[in-house]
């Protein structure tokens, strides 16, 4: 019995891929997200003439 107990932790995964795939992915998730939130919000101190990227889509907050 203690040599099975043996056999099976050491063919166990030693890095749990799934999870850091959950974690890469939910991290640039929320870094896209984010981002695209901060373009649409009030402009900072030194970027109020600055131009809108792109990439990132206008919200129109009349309809809120």
């Amino acid at each position: 019995m203690t040599n099975y107990l043996m056999e099976v932790a050491a063919n166990a995964p030693h890095f749990p891929i799934a999870a850091t795939l959950v974690l890469v992915v939910g991290f640039i998730a929320a870094v896209s997200i984010g981002s695209i939130a901060w373009y649409n919000s009030k402009r900072p101190p030194g970027w109020e003439g600055k131009e809108r990227p792109d990439v990132v889509p206008d919200v129109d907050t009349s309809k809120m």
